[in-house]
């Protein structure tokens, strides 16, 4: 049995590093996989994968057969933390997620008493997986950072530049900051279960980060991810934890210092000359452009090469900047896998 610390994944998000990189990507299991579409089939929606551990378990472990990647991602949904608050979340086939929109009145009743007992089968999978994944293979659990998802929370869907969150932040403040508060303690309650269920380490994704000025950005990216951080480190020390900002561009040189984080998660859109300034502090993961697993071909060829000579002289988990899409070609990934690990150190 390989310990954790030996883990190659393990081993950069404590600084080492590691030559080739390890490798995974973000929503490695999901629709371009065949075995996936297979396994969606079998579910009556989305959130019935999510809450059943058979089904969970096992489109978790697909990308894991199909391509030996180093570590794997719990299979949910950043959602599953204001569906476990009872916020009517549901997602509708080409719309995308849903729920009730939350008033500013409403955010002072939510409750959360009833959130363990919702996640129970979360934890369930997380349990499976490590008793069930390959020794030598990371496993992570997630969730969404509280500005994300109170976004969602707001609006009750996604929107192109989040402003019904960012309204509403400026006209209830108050009432906003009890929201973000809110979300830190729970959602560190969420992966603090996880990793008493068998994580190794765990990511948290700030998806739309890169919607938010310097302040708001500080308040309410940077603020909620140090509460969880410090929180996390006080009751399971020692276990690794990723910050994805996206779209946060230069706020990014100081994230890992401001909030604890030990591994920056980089979008495909951080300039080479900023990767490498985060990179001295510790290690990143990321960041090659998710539409290449589409293209494929030399474009691809040269993203891998690209990353590699930008990031892989020092500690670094082999990523895309953002998660892979529908339409990518799984052949691509095995062609992403086989450069990575075929190259030479420079």
């Amino acid at each position: 049995m390989t310990n954790p610390i030996d883990r190659k994944v393990m081993k950069v998000l404590t600084g080492e590093t590691v030559f080739p990189p390890p490798i995974w990507l973000m929503r490695q299991a999901g629709r371009y996989l065949p075995e996936y579409r297979a396994t969606r089939k079998t579910a009556k929606g989305f959130l019935d994968v999510c809450y059943t551990p058979d089904l969970a378990v096992e489109v978790t472990l697909q990308p894991i057969r199909r391509f030996g990647f180093d570590a794997a991602i719990l299979f949910s949904d950043i959602l599953v933390i204001p569906d476990a608050l009872d916020r009517n979340v549901r997602f509708v086939e080409g719309t995308g997620p849903l729920m009730d929109p939350i008033s500013p009145e409403a955010i002072g009743q939510l409750d959360a008493s009833g959130m363990h007992a919702h996640l129970a089968p979360v934890y369930e999978t997380v349990r499976r997986l490590r008793a069930e994944l390959p020794s030598e293979t990371t496993l992570l659990g997630f969730c969404g950072a509280p500005w994300t998802v109170a976004t969602y929370m707001i609006a009750g869907r996604g929107t192109p530049d989040q402003a019904p969150a960012r309204l509403f932040a400026m006209q209830h403040p108050d009432e906003f900051m009890t929201l973000l508060n809110l979300l830190s303690e729970i959602s560190a309650d969420y992966l603090i279960a996880q990793i008493d269920a068998g994580a190794d380490a765990v990511q948290i994704f700030d998806s739309w980060a890169g919607v938010l000025g310097e302040r708001d950005f500080a308040n309410f990216s940077v603020g909620p991810m140090k509460r969880m951080v410090d929180r996390i480190r006080a009751e399971r020390p020692g276990i690794p934890i990723i910050g994805f900002a996206k779209g946060a561009g230069a706020m990014l040189l100081n994230y890992r210092d401001l909030t604890g984080i030990d591994c920056v998660g980089l979008d495909w859109t951080v300039p080479s000359g900023l990767a490498r300034e985060i990179q001295k502090g510790g290690a990143v993961q990321g960041n090659l452009d998710p539409l290449l697993m589409v293209a494929g071909g030399s474009a691809l060829d040269r993203g891998v090469d690209e990353v590699l000579e930008t990031l892989g002289n020092g500690p670094l988990i082999f990523n895309l900047g953002h998660g892979i899409t529908p339409q990518a070609d799984p052949d691509n990934v095995t062609r992403l896998i086989n450069r990575v690990r075929g190259a030479q150190q420079q």
